[in-house]
């Protein structure tokens, strides 16, 4: 017999053909002489409907084990559905039980269920529709991510998890050791680091950015995709411990060049996922928010605003609302401020540049003011900042300034100035939070339920 994903077979004919499926049981339907059953394979959000009559072997025993969760083989033939719903259906002549789910203590009955009661079951939330449907839609942007780069002749880079650079600055670093913590060794009252396993402190990446940037100084346009990690005590719906980042890193490229590919990149990667998840995103628009769809086909097509810093103040300044944080030269701009932008001002994604120096990290290119860098930021309605990016700091005296101005140490970051005394050249980047982008793209509301095991402060469950 053929076997099919669910998802094959609800695209099918109904031909009459002999069909294997297997998957879990969703709901159950149960007469004196025939039984219905939805069962779901994780390959689409729809459920096949399989219909089994006293023909089948030990049908008065299938009918009470066939519990919602308990895992099958179904053997039949597809035919034409009565019912609406589907076009077709599984006249099953055979099913065989792979593992019981004790409807007395199973958790996923036929019912909804909160968020915050799934995150206390991970290990079962991805077979409830929502959490699968993001696994679905998580799994198509990575794809696109993977063909816009790979499409535009992009090299995928493989920048290391353990590092002893703190990218940003921050401190706030995971730190990696192999130490006795009950007995830390110490020289001269400090932890005595050269008898770590690495020799010298070290901790898990906060970005790929900076090794990134030495593969696009040899190799010319590549980007990194993989897990980065903050040790910061936020405990909101926007902050993972453990998220994924995607950072392009291009030589011979300006901070205009970078919006563009910035620009393009969001485009192309929400064409893709309204293309390709087309239930899912319908489920999404239908279940969680109403103006998903109709937010990514709008993007998709209008041409984002470009404005400076100063100019975003401004506009804020002259608005006829008050806001929570007040709005001031050289203070961060917030997420309410973000939204007023995209949301009331302009109606459309804003890219913003030119930010104080004072409140972006060390590696961003000077203007010739000396007051403000070459960042980037995009916002995008709903959420506010997208992606965060600059045209990097390409002279070799101008970085060591920065980085002694900042009270970091150059020789923790000698083989990133040798990439300025070495043949350097204008390049530019950008980062773009995964999960964040996922939360966008599905109307998700808490960045825990966009990654199957969300890693915060004072849980790492799984």
């Amino acid at each position: 017999m053929n076997q099919k994903s669910i998802k094959a077979l609800l695209g099918m004919k109904a031909d009459q053909q002999d069909i294997v499926v297997k998957g879990w049981v969703r709901t159950k339907r149960e007469s004196k002489t025939f039984s219905f059953l939805e069962i779901n394979d994780g390959s689409c959000l729809s459920n096949l409907q399989v219909i089994f009559d006293q023909n089948i072997p030990e049908y008065a025993n299938l009918t009470v084990k066939l519990t919602t969760g308990t895992s099958v083989k179904v053997e039949g033939r597809l035919v034409s559905s009565q019912g609406g719903g589907q076009s077709v259906e599984l006249q099953a002549t055979l099913i065989a039980i792979y593992g019981l789910a004790d409807p007395e203590t199973y958790p996923l009955q036929k019912k909804r269920h909160s968020f915050e009661f799934l995150r206390d079951i991970a290990h079962l939330r991805p077979r409830t529709n929502t959490i699968s449907a993001v696994l679905r839609v998580r799994n198509a942007l990575s794809m696109a991510i993977h063909h816009f780069f790979q499409e535009r002749g992009f090299v995928y880079i493989h920048t290391p998890i353990i590092t002893s650079s703190d990218c940003e600055g921050s401190g706030e670093m995971f730190q990696v050791t192999t130490l006795p913590m009950d007995k830390v060794p110490l020289n001269a009252g400090k932890v005595d680091y050269t008898r770590d396993f690495f020799g010298k402190r070290t901790g898990l990446t906060v970005s790929g950015q900076l090794e990134g940037e030495i593969c696009a100084l040899a190799l010319g346009d590549i980007y990194t995709f993989g897990p980065t990690f903050r040790a910061e005590h936020s405990n909101t719906a926007r902050h993972l411990a453990e998220f994924w980042m995607v950072e392009p890193e291009m030589a011979f490229c300006d901070i205009a060049q970078n919006m563009d590919v910035a620009e393009a990149f969001l485009k192309y990667i929400f064409a893709y996922v309204l293309e390709h998840c087309q239930e899912d995103m319908a489920f999404f628009n239908h279940w969680v928010d109403k103006t998903v769809i109709r937010t990514l086909e709008h993007i998709s097509q209008e041409k984002f605003e470009r404005i400076t810093y100063t100019e975003a103040v401004k506009k804020l300044a002259a608005a006829k609302i008050e806001f929570e944080f007040p709005v001031a030269w050289g203070k961060d701009l917030q997420s309410e401020h973000e939204k007023y932008l995209t949301e009331q001002v302009y109606k459309k994604p804003v890219m913003i540049t030119d930010y104080p120096k004072t409140s972006k990290a060390f590696y961003m290119k000077m203007n010739a003011d000396d007051k403000t860098v070459r960042a980037l930021d995009v916002l995008v309605p709903r959420l506010g900042e997208i992606i965060g990016g600059s045209e990097r700091e390409n002279d070799y005296e101008q970085l060591l300034n920065r980085i002694k101005s900042l009270n970091l140490n150059p020789a923790d970051y000698h083989w990133y100035l040798d990439l300025r005394r070495y043949g350097s050249v204008p390049h530019a980047g950008f980062g773009l939070g995964f999960e964040r982008l996922v939360q966008f793209v599905t109307g998700m509301q808490n960045i825990r339920d966009v990654i199957p095991f969300p890693r915060t402060h004072g849980s790492a469950a799984f």
